[in-house]
């Protein structure tokens, strides 16, 4: 299984305030096997490539949930990783 790292930030749209979303996000993410680091403009999590990717997915449909947003994700094999 591939080891992998994304930087992902989160930006909902339209609301006036932002921490609901970013908060189900993040409890999302730690149901995952993955490192977590939160940063004030982004998160990096990291783990095996299965996990990361079910984490995104549910991230998503959480965050659309929630409203309109913009999510950026930048991976890496290479950077970051654990």
């Amino acid at each position: 299984m591939n080891q992998l790292a994304a930087q992902v930030s989160l930006y909902p749209l339209g609301q006036e305030d932002l921490s609901p979303v970013i908060d189900q996000v993040l409890d999302v993410f730690r149901r995952y096997d993955l490192h977590m680091d939160i940063g004030p403009m982004s998160t990096i999590l990291s783990g095996g490539e299965e996990a990361l990717f079910a984490a995104l997915r549910e991230a998503t449909t959480e965050a659309c949930a929630s409203g309109k947003m913009v999510m950026t994700v930048t991976l890496s094999n290479a950077c970051a990783v654990n």
